[in-house]
């Protein structure tokens, strides 16, 4: 019965609101014309262009009131939708400048960074004045007993939040990519929450669910993307549920592919400023690279989830 209303229920829950949500608003964004527009070097990818992006309200939406449900009885599900929502809202404005305003950059660097500091900000103080939740760690195929590392928990708190909205920020650029890696991380939380009693499992089953419905919808071809509004909420849940259960550790195991992403951009903007105009990759993040070396999208999504899978399982295991 306990694993009925923790996971089922809201599994189920979330996977039908979304795939209520999606028949709703993706002819609604189609008519409003929120569509995407796409790098000229992908040529594979412009047939994507005008597909409606924003989607990451239709499976948002479904997290936080499924989150919401459960939220009383699992207290500690409030402050992950805290951040999780907060980054969302980042996303929704920033998709809204760029595909309805028709702003290219969207927020400005210092703009986006700014409302991140802000965000990750009310997510500590959510947990650190309301919660019973601690910066310790627990350090990964150790000790279970968890390390305090004192003065250097917040600096690496702003860090760990901020590094992992962004990683998967950038994991979000090909059909179902961002969503497929991100379903199989969450499994591993909702599993990771059952062993060290983390109190999120509702909300993980939820994130399971909304992101298995949305990506009936958001799988190759797309007929929807989930724009910056999504995968800036995913990075919050992501770094939120590590954060719950004194896990950052763990996200450069389960999260590696968002670590890959990151370092990636990092290394062809400096190489390429470096060198005058050389790049280490065809293309970043390297998931453009693997496109550009002849793979098809299916097969580097298909790799990528694998990966994250095998990792997830070394994830359990390193607990």
């Amino acid at each position: 019965m306990t694993y009925l209303v923790t996971v089922f229920l809201p599994l189920a829950l979330a996977f039908i609101l979304t795939i209520i949500l999606a028949k709703v608003l993706i002819p609604v964004l189609t008519r409003l014309k929120v569509g995407n527009t796409e790098r000229e070097v992908l040529e594979s990818h412009q047939v994507k262009n005008g597909t409606p992006t924003m989607g990451g309200l239709i499976f948002l939406v479904a997290i936080i009131v499924t989150g919401l449900l459960f939220g009383g009885k699992y207290p500690h599900i409030m402050p992950v939708l805290v951040l999780t929502a907060g980054f969302g809202v980042i996303g929704f404005i920033d998709d809204y400048l760029k595909v309805v305003l028709r702003r290219s950059d969207g927020l400005l660097a210092w703009q986006k960074f700014l409302l991140q500091v802000v965000v990750t900000t009310l997510f500590y103080v959510y947990i650190r004045f309301y919660t019973d939740v601690t910066l310790e760690l627990r350090i990964p195929f150790l000790s279970e007993e968890m390390v305090s590392i004192g003065v250097l928990a917040l600096p690496l708190l702003y860090f760990a939040v901020i590094g992992t909205v962004n990683g998967v920020n950038f994991t979000d650029g090909l059909d179902g990519l961002a969503s497929t890696v991100t379903v199989i991380v969450s499994g591993f939380f909702l599993v990771a929450s059952f062993l060290v009693d983390g109190g999120i499992e509702p909300l993980c089953a939820a994130v399971c669910g909304a992101l298995l419905g949305f990506l009936l919808f958001n799988c190759y071809p797309a007929k929807v993307f989930m724009g910056d509004t999504g995968s800036l909420a995913l990075g919050g849940f992501v770094a939120g549920a590590a954060y719950i259960m004194n896990m950052p550790l763990f996200i450069i195991i389960v999260g590696l592919i968002y670590l890959v992403e990151v370092i990636s951009v990092i290394l062809q903007v400096g190489y390429f400023k470096m060198t005058h105009g050389k790049r280490i990759f065809r293309m970043a993040p390297i998931h453009h690279h693997f496109e550009l070396g002849g793979w098809s999208e299916v097969k580097v999504v298909t790799v990528f989830s694998v990966i994250t899978a095998v990792l997830c399982v070394l994830g359990i295991c390193a607990l």
